[in-house]
């Protein structure tokens, strides 16, 4: 009986225990903490060297600190000193070395020449590479796999240490992208400018091979390739506090690559201690533990779970800024002028797969912000807000904010280039073919009734070409302006071709109706998408394949994580796929630049996906690296737009509306695409998150209270049951 009484007590007290819904530990929400959510795997590459996609930059620019950045809150986007003490204008020597004015013509400039101040006093975060013992000798740079333990983290070293920051970091992370052992998506960019780049590429190459010559080829750690001991003639550390960079005549955008992570410094010694035996079988590398001059610092990573940044105790002086763009102050982003970043100790990143469940915990209070690093959240729910008058009153009560803009990004459909249907083609009649079969699927492709009418809350507006509004020399959107090949004009205004174009293309192409003319066989091409299809991204899958099946041809959907997909583009097998890109920088090249090819990323591993490869599109590129904004650079990317329009390397998709979601009690928020290190500039207002919390989420009593009186009722009605037949055994017993 008692029994029976503790298991229905414990039943009582796990009911009460399942009224806590948040995926933190109690008590959580009174941290002064900033929670977030990631929906893909656990970043591939935090490597600065490395790293390239959205997902990563929400760690790498934290924890990373280029020598420059961008300011918060002011639009067009201005550029501001980070690991750099100013942002520096580059001055001009001729074949001579003899100084030129700056207006000097083109063919005059033998190098730019950027000086670039490096601050004093800067630190690198505490890590055991840096640690010495009291002879002053590296405690941890000469360890055997034996000496490692069960160690899984920098952190799990008794010791750890740090030093100043000086010029030949930023040296080395630069020799670092002409390194065969990482992966260096912008060195074939860095070697067209930098000087000497190519040479120093060749040269490392020969030397890993001589290194590691007899050694196995799946070898996990290699020995460790000190850079250190060959000069790049393009970066010269002139003294501890000045960098000096040297490129191969003008070149206005490497500002902005300036303030990317390939630019951002490494130390020596980190890459030393990941480079011992042992190593990588304990996951202990630059993709899972960076090192930087950041904030915050990697602390917790447990893949495919939860990472935690943690407050980088060694973090320069840093101050909130006290201007911005008109509306700013309004909007009560200039309060905390001059404050101490960051404001929060840690930020919690912990993974949720599907949206669903995403919002929900944010309409819950249990996340500050869905994703840092997508654009598309604020869009995402502005759409639910405005279904009715109920939801928007609940939307309201609950103070979410959803600031939106129009920012630099895109989306669109890419066709490998190297792929024998829908790529360049080998024969001129193949190109021919393959071109009408580009251009009839990307007239085919309904954008405006996709992602204008159908899934608004990923909206945005149908594209023309590779360069967005906002963008100097875009013509997206200005009259009379679009593109040819898949629109018209009536009334003055573009509209999509018929499909009746798209089905004479197809004839082009031969594949009448869809079928190959010679054989008769029905045209299959594969979509190689970046996702696991979950159930909102099968809607939208399902929609592509209707406008594929317009044209007859039958779509293939092929779905991986993003991981997988990476390793797919860089072996040059996927043939249709999904792509999008946020500008690195506000500068047309940072577009054009995905369609540049000597950047293919499956011959070279840059970021042109699509493999495209066009020699008078690469020679007008070259032209437009050397030019100011101007009437000239205009011009040079209209002929560009006009080649790839005609090409059809993508389908041109769409633009996006960027839009973020904040709690009512996170402070400062601003959507900015380029602003990759937004979580040091968040306030949260503890206080008001743990009441709130508490308020949107009050247990619901009564089915408790009936679970309890049911508990009762069974124990009344046993025990009555059990002293009837305890009375009844005892009279038995009398008789």
């Amino acid at each position: 009986m008692r029994r029976l009484g503790r298991a229905l007590g414990a039943l009582l007290l796990a009911g009460l225990a399942a009224c806590n819904n948040s995926p933190h530990p109690q008590g959580a929400e009174r941290e002064n903490a900033l929670y977030m959510a990631f929906a893909e795997r656990s970043p591939r590459y935090l490597d600065p060297t490395s790293s390239y996609s959205a997902p990563e930059s929400t760690f790498v620019y934290e924890i990373c600190e280029p020598p420059y950045g961008y300011h918060p809150l002011k639009r067009p986007y201005s550029l501001i000193p980070r690991a750099a003490a100013e942002v520096v204008r580059p001055y001009f020597l001729d074949a001579q070395g003899q100084r030129l004015p700056d207006d000097a013509p083109d063919a005059q400039i033998a190098q730019a020449v950027y000086d670039v101040p490096i601050r004093p006093g800067l630190k690198w975060a505490p890590h055991p590479a840096f640690a010495k013992d009291a002879a002053g000798r590296p405690r941890y740079l000469q360890l055997r796999p034996q000496d490692l333990g069960e160690r899984r983290s920098p952190f799990d070293f008794e010791h750890l240490g740090t030093r100043e920051v000086v010029a030949d970091d930023f040296v080395y992370a630069l020799k670092r992208h002409a390194s065969p052992r990482q992966e260096a998506p912008v060195a074939a960019v860095f070697s067209e400018h930098l000087l000497g780049m190519k040479d120093y590429m060749a040269l490392v190459r020969r030397e890993s091979e001589r290194q590691l010559k007899g050694l196995p080829e799946n070898l996990a750690d290699k020995p460790f390739l000190d850079l250190r001991q060959w000069p790049l003639a393009g970066a010269e550390a002139v003294n501890d506090h000045l960098l000096r960079i040297r490129l191969k005549g003008r070149y206005p955008q490497w500002q902005y690559w300036m303030a990317t992570n390939f630019t951002a410094p490494i130390p020596w010694e980190v890459d030393a201690f990941y480079a011992q035996p042992g190593m990588a079988a304990r996951s202990l590398g630059w993709n899972r533990w960076p090192v930087g001059t950041g904030p915050f610092m990697m602390t917790t990573y447990e893949q495919d779970r939860r990472h935690v940044m943690s407050r980088n105790p060694n973090y320069r002086v840093d101050t909130y800024p006290c201007e911005g763009a008109p509306g700013d102050a309004e909007a009560g982003r200039l309060a905390d002028c001059g404050k101490r970043l960051p404001f929060v100790d840690r930020v919690v990143a912990i993974n949720i797969k599907e949206q669903v469940p995403i919002k929900e915990l944010f309409k819950q209070g249990h996340l500050d912000l869905p994703e840092m690093d997508r654009a598309d959240w604020g869009v995402n729910l502005a759409v639910d807000r405005d279904d009715s008058d109920e939801v928007r009153a609940f939307f309201e009560q609950r103070g979410f904010q959803l600031p939106m803009t129009v920012d630099i990004t895109n989306w669109y459909l890419g066709f490998n280039w190297l792929d024998p249907v829908v790529g360049r083609g080998d024969t001129p009649e193949q190109q021919r073919r393959n071109r009408a079969l580009r251009q009839a699927i990307s007239i085919a492709i309904d954008w405006e009734e996709g992602y204008g009418r159908i899934f608004r809350a990923k909206g945005g507006d149908a594209a023309h070409g590779p360069i967005p509004p906002g963008v100097f020399g875009s013509r997206e959107g200005q009259p009379g302006q679009f593109n040819p090949v898949t629109h018209r004009l009536e009334n003055g205004q573009p509209v999509r071709r018929p499909l009746a174009d798209a089905l004479k293309l197809m004839e082009e192409a031969g594949y009448p109706g869809g079928r190959d003319a010679a054989t008769g066989k029905p045209l299959v091409l594969n979509y190689d998408f970046q996702r696991v299809v979950t159930p909102e991204l099968k809607a939208e899958n399902d929609w592509l394949v209707r406008q594929f099946a317009k044209l007859g041809i039958q779509l293939d959907i092929r779905a991986t994580d993003f991981n997988q997909f990476q390793e797919k583009v860089l072996k040059g097998k996927h043939q249709i796929f999904w792509w999008g890109w946020f500008a690195d920088y506000p500068d047309a090249e940072n577009f054009l630049f995905l369609l540049y090819g000597p950047n293919s990323k499956s011959r070279f591993e840059g970021e042109n996906t699509a493999n495209y490869d066009n020699p008078e599109f690469n020679r007008l590129y070259r032209r437009l690296q050397q030019l100011e904004d101007g009437p000239e650079k205009a011009a040079v990317m209209a002929q560009m737009t006009d080649i790839v329009r005609q090409d059809a390397p993508w389908a041109w998709g769409y633009w996006s509306y960027s839009a973020v979601a904040y709690q009512r009690w996170v402070h400062n928020g601003k959507p900015g695409v380029v602003v990759r290190d937004r979580a040091r500039y968040l306030r949260v207002d503890v206080d008001e998150r743990a009441r709130s919390v508490a308020a949107w989420n009050r247990p619901v009593w009564w089915p408790l209270l009936v679970l309890g009186a049911g508990v009762a009722l069974v124990g009344w009605s046993v025990r009555r049951a059990w002293r009837a037949r305890d009375a009844a055994t005892a009279r038995a017993g009398r008789a």
